[in-house]
């Protein structure tokens, strides 16, 4: 087997959520495997991915977006093309968490949750994926949970949309599979990023979590980018509807 097959040569990427953690680590991964990259933020972007892509020689066109707004994937299409020539590869990564026991859930938290993490990744499947059916095929990559397969706790609003974005992964390979456009996700487990933040800091839940992790540690962005660059490549052209945990062997368990 050839490791051409990895390579991502005159590929362009959009990734959203790009200025951190694991959405940082994906980008960079992708520029490192031959990607030009879009990269979507709603805030400031991170120096850290403009040196990293021009040190790995890709280009990177930079979007400060909300990706809950009915027009940013409209909006990310346009300037991929405009400015890139198009896009072959999405990740869906942006996302947010709120935290409340069910009971006294607000409203608005929720809406807020689902927004980001359902109906944007929805937004951007679709406008995105008519994109790669029209040209010949392209690749998705959605951003999921080991609470897509798990409820958790006082993450009501959290666990039902990455529920949704495994089954709504599931639907779209049904659909665009045999018409060369690839949909699969990818499932972090505990990541030492800043959504995780607050259970890092605690010292028992930080000890128990690590302590049911069969690799005996929490993972870090970095842990991403191979999956993230083997999903976005030739070599997975067969892989359709696939929901991949990078946990560290915690759903073994």
């Amino acid at each position: 087997m050839s490791l051409n097959l990895f390579r991502l040569d005159g590929q362009v990427a959009v990734v959203t959520g790009a200025s951190r953690g694991l959405g940082l680590a994906i980008a960079i991964a992708l520029a490192e495997a031959g990607a030009d990259i879009v990269a979507i933020q709603r805030g400031a972007h991170a120096p850290q991915l403009a040196e990293r892509v021009q040190a790995a020689g890709r280009r990177l066109l930079p979007l400060s977006l909300d990706v809950a707004a009915d027009d940013a994937a409209a909006q990310a299409l346009a300037a991929a093309k405009a400015e890139l020539g198009g896009a072959h590869i999405l990740v869906n990564n942006a996302g947010i968490q709120r935290r409340h026991p069910a009971a006294e859930f607000p409203l608005a938290d929720w809406d807020a949750v689902l927004n980001v993490n359902l109906r944007a990744v929805w937004s951007f499947c679709q406008l995105f994926g008519g994109e790669m059916l029209r040209s010949g095929g392209g690749k998705i990559i959605n951003v999921a949970s080991l609470l897509s397969f798990q409820g958790g706790y006082s993450v009501a609003a959290y666990a039902a949309s990455k529920h949704a974005v495994a089954g709504l992964t599931k639907a779209l390979c049904n659909e665009w599979a045999a018409r060369g456009v690839n949909v699969n996700a990818i499932a972090p487990g505990y990541m030492a990023t800043d959504m995780n933040e607050r259970l890092l800091a605690d010292p028992e839940r930080n000890a128990a979590i690590s302590a049911r992790i069969p690799a005996g540690r929490w993972g870090v962005p970095a842990d991403m980018g191979g999956v993230a660059v083997f999903l976005a490549s030739h070599a997975s052209d067969y892989l359709h509807g696939q929901v991949i945990a990078v946990d560290g062997g915690w759903m073994a368990r």
